[in-house]
């Protein structure tokens, strides 16, 4: 296959990978039935068992006990886990409780995160633009803090577990494929997510055996939860890691949209203010990426 083919594929997967996430909040607004805590249960026991089926199918197993043999790699993996449980469930709960946007402004902000792990954990210095950004991120929390009377807790907190998710999946390595991880990180939690499911079972109704439309939301959601991560997978083996930076901000941009104008979130003018500020920094954060590396991989694609 040609170069500009694969590059083509590759972008459509990626592309696909981030409408999926970015399209979440309508999909989660479906399953209001249920508690949040009841949702990200069925979210990782039918994502386990959706990523254990194509596992099956691809005859991959192998990969997933070699990585399971590998204490080092499965350390990382653990924890790579519990920070993507955690954001799954700060997710779920936000968008329930109509904090969609703020869950936007957590994905719009997880650059400037990465950025900032790159300077306290692995001891990286940053270029002068880096810090500008940096810098402008900062200002931008400072106005939302005010805004909100608060800290945008849910933004920091998903960032923050995404960001941590991404440095563990760094520490595992690239050859390591992104079904296999998955299944190995969705089968660590499932334990924690099974007491979860005797704790919400010990509450009220579990939702799952209401009906077969409320059964089929909540399968349907936790199949939906592996796919575009193996979507992004395959887009990562095909396109730059430059390609995808850019198309990153799909899901937040479809979050927010859900948010503002779907569902009908507030945004004050001084939110519009701080958001903007994010934007900049994003801006000036996108733009000293591209002077490094030039943006032709992607006009190649298209």
């Amino acid at each position: 296959m040609k170069k500009r083919s694969i590059n083509t594929v590759g972008l459509s997967f990626g592309a696909g990978a981030y409408l999926i996430w970015g399209s979440f909040p309508l999909l989660i607004q479906l399953s209001k039935f249920a508690s949040p805590f009841e949702t990200v249960v069925w979210r990782v026991v039918f994502g386990f068992l959706f990523a254990a089926l194509l596992v099956t199918i691809t005859k991959t197993w192998g990969q997933v006990i070699s990585l399971v043999k590998t204490p080092k790699k499965l350390g990382w993996v653990a924890v790579a886990a519990v920070f993507i449980f955690i954001n799954w469930q700060v997710y779920v709960v936000a968008v329930v409780t109509g904090n969609v946007i703020e869950t936007s402004l957590g994905y719009f902000i997880n650059p400037l995160v990465t950025v900032m792990f790159a300077v306290v954990l692995l001891k990286e210095k940053l270029r002068r633009m880096q810090w500008v950004a940096l810098s402008v991120g900062f200002v931008a929390v400072v106005v939302l803090t005010i805004d909100y009377g608060r800290p945008p807790w849910i933004a920091i907190i998903l960032a923050l577990s995404f960001g941590t998710y991404s440095l563990a999946k760094n520490r595992v390595g690239r050859n390591i494929g992104a079904l296999q991880s998955f299944t190995i990180e969705s089968a660590t939690v499932l334990p924690i997510a099974i007491v979860q499911l005797i704790v919400v079972a010990s509450l009220g109704p579990v939702m799952l055996l209401s009906g077969p439309m409320e059964a089929a939301v909540l399968i349907g959601f936790g199949i939906m939860t592996a796919v575009p991560l193996i979507l992004f997978g395959a887009a990562a083996s095909r396109i730059p890691l430059s390609m995808i930076g850019f198309i990153q901000y799909l899901t937040p941009v479809l979050q927010f949209s859900a948010g503002y104008f779907i569902l009908g979130e507030e945004m004050p003018p001084v939110r519009w203010i701080g958001f903007g500020l994010v934007w900049v920094s994003l801006a000036i954060l996108t733009a000293d990426a591209f002077r490094r590396r030039p943006i032709l991989p992607i006009v190649e694609a298209l």
